[in-house]
């Protein structure tokens, strides 16, 4: 392998530097020079991008322009070039005021060359941990991403419906229960809009108490009431031209409820304590863990908005309903968790999938997420078994999973296991049938490539 050698210029008026650090420091380091600082800023600015420094060695005393000046130059130019400062001068005002102005590394002249390796060689690890975190932090902002995880039927209708709707400006109605990712839904309507670049506004209708909540959404002129020193704007001005996200709207008062049928039907309102309309363009999504028809007919909700809000329904399943998923999302949440915690990634042990395939998920998603970030934040597997109270399963058993000539007759586990069994003899068979081709395989277990190497896996299916 070709060692590449690093690119450094030497900024100072004395050529004996430049050439005594070309011959100490040897072939790892490429160094070129400049006379002033104007001659190292046209350099820096103007050599091809393979010949560009990556580390500048600047002199703070001469002619010209300073050091000093320099240096706050370079740190408009490429904030990303570091730069050691030389000086036959070191005094604390020129030490503190480079360090001010971005410098890396102050040496003082007359200096060894061995000395200034390790300044250089300090200069430039810092620079390559700068470079890993800022790595790991776009790993974690890719990880936070709004993404519905799983391919099982009831998610892959989800993310067609959203695919299918997020250009119209139809009102969507999200229902599911908690911790099932209706907002992870509302969001990438959003995202997926022509008002993606507008306001997301999220409101939670249950979390902010009844005599409020007009004022929060709709805004209220100034003296409208007690405290209301000023004009306020609301939600819905603040959402205009983007999107609101009206979360668990089965508990918005009847009162309100007129009021968001008119901003549904002509886009317009009246603040609290005014007497102008104000228009606003607005989509308006909605969630609920509800069964709103249950409360139309106990009076809870205007029968008017509920067909207003029902343009299109997205039902998110519930995690008992669609637990093939769960190996990708913990495999998500263990990604995600480590890289927010700075953890080392841990796969987990088969028998602790299993756990969790076997256990129904009252918190749903949420609950899988919270549980796999004490994980990987206490680096302890075992916090499963000690959660969800389960047995592990047996990895170790012979013949047929499911044996129906016991005295043991509890049907969902016995359901399990034959789905289990079904699942590792399919796969296998379309294995075979393709050769082994595992892209050929998932197309014909209509299964996603990801989900067959996982199950493979998991399985312990080989050729």
């Amino acid at each position: 392998m070709v060692n590449i050698p690093i690119n450094i210029l030497v900024i100072d008026d004395d050529p004996k530097v430049s050439w005594i650090l070309s011959e100490g420091l040897g072939t790892g380091y490429a160094i070129d020079n400049a006379r002033d600082g104007m001659e190292g800023i046209n350099k820096l600015t103007k050599l091809p991008v393979g010949r560009r420094p990556e580390l500048v060695l600047l002199d703070i005393q001469m002619p010209g322009m300073n050091g000093i000046d320099v240096l706050e130059k370079i740190r408009g130019l490429d904030n990303n070039v570091d730069v050691i400062m030389l000086s036959g001068h070191g005094d604390t005002k020129n030490i503190v005021e480079s360090v001010k102005r971005g410098a890396a590394e102050f040496i003082n002249k007359p200096f060894d060359v061995r000395e200034v390796e390790i300044h250089i060689k300090s200069v430039l690890e810092k620079r390559k941990l700068r470079a890993e975190v800022s790595q790991l932090q776009e790993k974690l902002r890719e990880s936070r991403k709004e993404s519905l995880i799983g391919d099982s039927p009831g998610m892959m209708e989800v993310k067609n419906i959203i695919e299918e709707v997020a250009d119209s400006d139809l009102t969507v109605l999200i229902l599911g229960d908690s911790g099932t990712g209706k907002e992870i839904v509302a969001r990438l309507i959003h995202g997926h809009s022509p008002r993606r670049k507008e306001p997301f506004v999220k409101v939670n209708c249950a979390a902010i108490p009844r005599d409020l909540l007009e004022a929060e959404l709709f805004g209220y002129e100034k003296g409208a009431f007690t405290g209301a020193h000023k004009t306020k704007p609301g939600r819905f001005e603040v959402a205009n031209k983007g999107t609101m996200f009206l979360d668990e709207i089965g508990d918005m008062p009847m009162e309100l409820q007129s009021k968001l049928l008119q901003v549904l039907e002509q886009q317009e309102f009246v603040r609290v304590g005014g007497i102008n309309n104000i228009h606003v363009d607005v989509r308006i999504v909605c969630a609920t863990n509800k069964n709103l028809e249950e409360a139309i007919a106990q009076g809870h909700m205007r029968d008017d908005l509920f067909y207003r809000l029902n343009e299109i329904t997205i039902s998110l399943p519930s995690l008992r309903n669609r637990k093939s998923d769960i190996p990708l999302l913990v495999d998500h949440f263990l990604e995600k968790h480590s890289l927010l915690y700075n953890k080392p990634r841990k796969e987990l042990k088969q028998e602790t999938i299993r756990l969790l395939q076997n256990f129904d998920w009252p918190g749903n998603v949420r609950q899988l997420e919270n549980l796999i970030k004490q994980i990987v934040v206490r680096s302890d597997e075992n916090i499963i078994f000690d959660t969800l109270k389960g047995p592990i399963p047996s990895q170790g058993r012979k013949g047929p999973i499911v044996d129906i000539d016991d005295d043991d007759f509890a049907m969902k586990a016995k359901v399990e296991q034959a789905v289990a069994e079904v699942e590792k003899l399919l796969i296998t068979k379309a294995l075979h049938k393709t050769n082994w081709n595992r892209r050929k395989a998932a197309k014909m277990l209509d299964i996603s490539y990801r989900s067959l190497l996982y199950k493979i896996k998991d399985y312990k299916i080989i050729d």
